[in-house]
């Protein structure tokens, strides 16, 4: 590989180390590397506790995963066992970036997830230290110093490279840090064989390659690029890419939605058997979709519904569920969209036990008024039209439930419970 014509940059991937849980003992005053304590929620979704954290310390006694349950924790009265605080966790997320920006400008600093975040140093990096490692060290003191919190750092010439030096490396390095880079890249990475172990690289894509004869990163990286394309398709040239440690990613470049959807979907938290209960939940994810529509400035010409049975139903051979589409003239109102969603429902369902839901509007264009139903006064189309926007204009203002439909309160609803949760899970209280 010719690197010379490949982008040079000085790029660092930091990782806030067991963030829940580190937040979790930082706020009752323990040291997040020695307290064992796990994050665990128990909301009615989770089957009965479901462990989102574990401190450094309980993960290397107790060997748990974050998708370990209740039932697999140990019986010790060590054990520290807290709700989570998603709310706390996003403020602390926002301080820790606050922190990066003093080290480099606000365009150059990405969140990647809740506990991660790129930051190209390339323009400064020269002015925090003499080598990328001693700039990186600052940074991690700084958080330390201000936030309590311990992070691991890689760092890499591109944005990839400082993903795998910061998982390959740094996470098992005594100084929490690691650097790649063009030189070092194939003496690091080739000779690893977990292939799976490798960021992007899934268990069915490393099954796949093994049974092609690759068995390690070297082999991938030597492997005809045209061969692996004729294999894996588009993803096959990036293999080869990640294999070679090459990535021209552009941070700065937005990357254009290719969704033509909307949707969100739902897991209950049990089985549900009756129709009105069912129905009442249709109509409260119809109901949110519709209103993301609109924000979007949005109209939608498809609408799917997919839903799936439970697993007592599955076992009983009634099958996984059922998914169908349905053309619609265009449109963003609720009213309409939901009425399409039941009449699928009604369609389709034969009275078996439901566990998930989801609604999906596609063939989506530019919001330009509505399809005229010559069977329908054109006052009421007209009301109809001006509530949705009145309703989502008092929710963008005081909240989702600040104004509700009558089957938001029947049994079988979930709109209330679910919107004190934060990404599934409970909001907690504030940092401040």
């Amino acid at each position: 590989m010719d690197y010379l014509k490949e982008p040079h940059g000085v790029f660092m991937v930091i990782d806030n180390k067991s963030f829940y849980a580190s937040v979790e003992s930082i706020k009752l005053g323990l040291n997040p590397m020695k307290s064992v304590l796990v994050v665990l929620s128990e909301n009615d979704n989770t089957n009965g506790g479901l462990i989102l954290a574990t401190s450094p310390q309980a993960k290397k006694l107790y060997h748990l995963k974050n998708v370990d349950r209740k039932r697999d924790l140990p019986n010790d009265g060590r054990m520290i066992i807290v709700p989570p605080r998603m709310n706390l966790y996003i403020e602390k997320n926002l301080a820790v970036n606050n922190v990066f920006r003093r080290f480099a400008a606000e365009a150059d600093v990405y969140p990647y997830s809740i506990d991660e975040s790129i930051i190209d140093m390339t323009k400064s990096w020269r002015l925090f230290g003499d080598t990328h490692k001693s700039v990186a060290r600052a940074i991690q003191l700084a958080v330390k110093k201000e936030l309590g919190l311990y992070t691991t750092v890689g760092i890499g010439e591109n944005p990839m490279q400082a993903k795998l030096a910061l998982d390959i490396l740094a996470k098992h390095d005594y100084d929490m840090i690691g650097e790649l880079n063009y030189e070092t890249f194939a003496q690091t990475i080739w000779p690893i064989t977990n292939l799976s172990s490798i960021w992007s690289i899934g268990k069915r894509t490393a099954l796949h390659l093994n049974e092609i004869g690759i068995e390690s990163m070297g082999d991938l990286a030597n492997t005809d690029p045209y061969y692996l394309q004729q294999e894996f398709g588009v993803i096959g040239g990036q293999l080869f890419a990640l294999a070679n440690g090459i990535d021209r990613a552009q941070l700065d470049q937005p990357v254009k939605a290719k969704s033509k959807s909307v949707g969100n979907s739902q897991v209950l938290s049990h089985d549900y058997h009756h129709a009105e209960e069912i129905k009442v939940v249709i109509r409260e994810i119809g109901e949110q979709v519709a209103a993301r529509l609109r924000h979007q400035h949005k109209q939608a010409t498809k609408v799917h519904l997919r839903v799936g049975f439970s697993f007592a139903a599955q076992s009983d051979g009634l099958g996984k569920g059922f998914a169908h589409s349905q053309k619609i003239d265009v449109t963003d109102s609720t009213a309409e969209l939901i009425k399409v969603l039941l009449s699928m429902f009604d369609k389709y369902w034969n009275g078996e036990s439901v566990r998930n839901i989801a609604v999906n509007y596609g063939g989506l264009v530019d919001e330009h008024g509505e399809q005229i139903n010559l069977f329908d006064s054109l006052s009421s189309q007209v009301k109809r039209h001006d509530l949705d926007k009145i309703v989502d204009q008092i929710r963008d203002k005081f909240g989702t439930n600040s104004i509700m439909h009558p089957y938001n309160l029947k049994r079988g609803a979930t709109r209330i419970t679910r919107s004190n949760l934060v990404g599934g899970h409970n909001g907690g209280n504030s940092f401040k």
